[in-house]
């Protein structure tokens, strides 16, 4: 199972060839992180991005970390933020992928390898 980052999804949403040729080829649908979700609407610069943004999602399943993995994210997160630069929403995204059993789609991965237990991959060409 693939768990999509923003940056793939964005890629998606500007007509990346490499990006949509991908993610149309997949025999099954990716899910999005929430805060994923989150972000892309943070990026909109006005209501009818918002609608684009959360039509263009709805066709994914969302998913959301448990209470767990939320605990989970705030030790990796404490451990990581000052040394490797780990992101709130990242750790969060982190294990989210993690907790769901996903390999994580981003091409942002020197955010995400030093979180253990995780698994990135780069879906595509740049």
């Amino acid at each position: 199972m693939y768990l999509l980052d923003t940056d793939v999804l964005i890629d998606v949403q500007r007509g990346y060839a490499p990006a949509a040729e991908w993610l149309y080829s997949l025999p099954e649908s990716p899910a999005v992180p929430g805060f994923v979700v989150m972000e892309l609407v943070q990026s909109a610069r006005n209501t009818r991005e918002v609608e684009r943004a959360l039509r263009f999602v709805s066709r994914m399943p969302v998913v959301w970390p448990d209470r767990e993995s939320c605990a989970r994210a705030l030790t990796i997160f404490s451990t990581l933020h000052l040394s490797q630069s780990l992101g709130l929403l990242d750790s969060l995204i982190a294990t989210t992928a993690i907790e769901i059993g996903a390999e994580l789609c981003t091409f942002n991965v020197k955010h995400f390898r030093s979180v253990p237990g995780l698994v990135t991959v780069q879906p595509y060409v740049k």
